[in-house]
């Protein structure tokens, strides 16, 4: 559908626009990156005229903090599905791997993801979307790998990268493995308690 298509079916309803634009801006982030989306691109990809974009939005830094907190209700679901599948998995591990090929391969959340922690390293305003994500991954897998999660996490996350930089789909066998190592320990499912060192 060209833009012109969708400017026709756009409702002027200013939630409606709201919503577009923030889908725009996340449709742009994890096509081209946060340093090369702007208001235009954002207007284009949602069908509406620029001037609506800086009407909701006046700043590009306001545009693309309404993308990443969209960005984060998406993790929070994935984060939910992801902790279903890993408690009924008879192998949390080979599970764990096939959600990392899957996430890999979709590109869009795990683009998002990293371009969320990239941007948080140098904007403080986006650092509490950063922790939300990584805390609640660090659950996840605490509730299936226990005192591992921290490893695991490292783990998976250099693998999902590391796929998505070469194009290389995850290898769900070699990454398996590399958490079975991981959580071998005896005590390795025991959940993490908080008030311990």
């Amino acid at each position: 559908m060209s833009a012109d298509q969708r400017r026709v079916q756009r409702p002027r309803d200013p939630q409606a626009r709201r919503d577009a634009l923030t889908a725009a801006v996340i449709e742009s982030i994890a096509d081209v990156g946060i340093g090369r989306t702007t208001h235009r691109s954002v207007a284009t990809r949602a069908g509406l005229p620029l001037g609506a974009t800086t009407y909701y939005f006046p700043t590009l830094d306001d545009l693309v903090e309404a993308g990443l907190r969209r960005a984060a209700e998406i993790f929070d679901r994935d984060l939910t599905s992801w902790a279903e599948r890993l408690a009924a998995a008879a192998d949390p591990a080979t599970e764990l791997a096939a959600i990392a090929a899957e996430y890999a391969a979709d590109a869009v959340p795990a683009r998002l993801a990293y371009e969320l922690s990239a941007a948080a390293m140098r904007d403080e305003r986006l650092r509490p979307l950063a922790h939300r994500r990584l805390g609640g991954l660090r659950e996840v897998l605490e509730a299936a790998f226990g005192r591992c999660a921290y490893a695991v996490g490292a783990v998976l996350d250099g693998a999902v990268l590391q796929a998505l930089t070469t194009g290389v789909p995850v290898d769900r066998e070699a990454l398996a493995s590399v958490v079975r190592r991981l959580t071998r320990t005896g005590d390795d499912r025991e959940p993490l308690r908080r008030d311990r060192a």
